[in-house]
């Protein structure tokens, strides 16, 4: 288990990490990506429910 986690710890300082920058920008794109999908889907599930529902009614 120790062996394990040096290694892990040693492997973690070779990471290249985003500057603050490249991070906003990333997080940006990672939140703008998920709300456009909640919307996306929020409306096709909108529409499958309509349609259904003038089937089933």
């Amino acid at each position: 288990m120790f062996k394990f986690l040096k290694n892990v710890s040693r492997e973690m300082k070779k990471v290249s990490w985003p500057k603050g920058k490249e991070l906003t920008s990333y997080t940006v794109v990672v939140i703008s990506t998920v709300i456009f999908m909640a919307i996306f889907f929020g409306v096709i599930d909108l529409g499958i429910s309509q349609v259904l529902n003038l089937f089933f009614e």
